[in-house]
């Protein structure tokens, strides 16, 4: 068979899955009906450990790690009826809507708002002391860490429920890692004094305001925020009987 002859080409599953990834990353950054996508990461390859060689033949393949964009109205459910109430209350204490909530996303019939961090403990009063919102229940903080979000790698992440009209919602805050700091909202839900010192213990969040922020699980000693995605790999011998389990930096050696 010559070069000019039409010839079968052959991909291996590695090729495939190289081209299926470029496009996903071309379906995921370019705006369609909806908002874009925000890409948070893209990860290559497969198999392995970061820095070590490729031994999968998957080492061109890219996935992209996205948040699902912002929603247009009508939201669904009873989700336009909370922002309304909640931007009609937050217009008489002076906060304007568009100035506290960067972006409503629904997905999956849940709602979440992303609240700027300096607009967090207003916008956390009106959902719980509203007659018509009474989000009297704050499930705690989660954190969550996104390395690739460039100036929004921390997220804060509050589920609230309201016992009165049997509703829920999140409440989101993104803040850097160069600038870790969102207000408290301790004075609006009293039980949230453990979940955010467990949030600075193991993502290095700074509650502002906040009357004792302290480790909670990790010893006061303890070098940086272990649930990181950053923080090194390690840990401690565990002892069981008859034998001992080495720590996750010690089980495997790539040379």
């Amino acid at each position: 068979m010559t070069d000019g002859e039409n010839k079968d080409e052959v991909t291996s599953p590695a090729q495939e899955a190289q081209e299926a990834g470029s496009q996903n990353l071309e379906q995921v950054t370019q705006p369609g009906g909806r908002a874009p996508l925000d890409v948070v990461e893209v990860r290559s390859g497969m198999f392995g450990v970061s820095g070590t060689g490729d031994t999968s033949g998957y080492g061109g393949l890219q996935r992209v790690v996205a948040l699902p964009g912002a929603s247009s109205r009508p939201y669904g459910s009873y989700f336009d009826e909370v922002v309304d109430i909640l931007a009609e209350v937050l217009g008489e204490a002076g906060v304007a809507y568009d100035d506290a909530v960067e972006k409503v996303v629904v997905f999956r019939d849940e709602c979440t708002l992303f609240v700027r961090p300096e607009h967090l403990p207003v916008v956390a009063r009106s959902l719980r002391d509203d007659q018509d919102l009474r989000f009297e229940l704050c499930l705690g903080v989660s954190g969550v860490h996104y390395p690739g979000d460039e100036g929004r790698e921390l997220h804060a992440v509050y589920p609230l429920f309201s016992i009165t009209h049997n509703r829920a919602i999140r409440l989101e805050v993104a803040v850097s890692d160069a600038d870790p700091h969102l207000p408290t909202i301790v004075d609006t839900y009293p039980a949230n004094d453990w979940h955010e010192r467990e949030a600075w213990d193991f993502f290095g969040m700074i509650f502002d305001g906040h009357p004792s922020l302290a480790r909670i699980q990790m010893p006061d000693d303890w070098p940086g925020h272990p649930q990181r995605k950053d923080y090194p790999l390690g840990g401690i011998p565990v002892e069981y009987k008859g034998a001992e389990v080495p720590a996750p930096d010690n089980r495997r050696s790539y040379n």
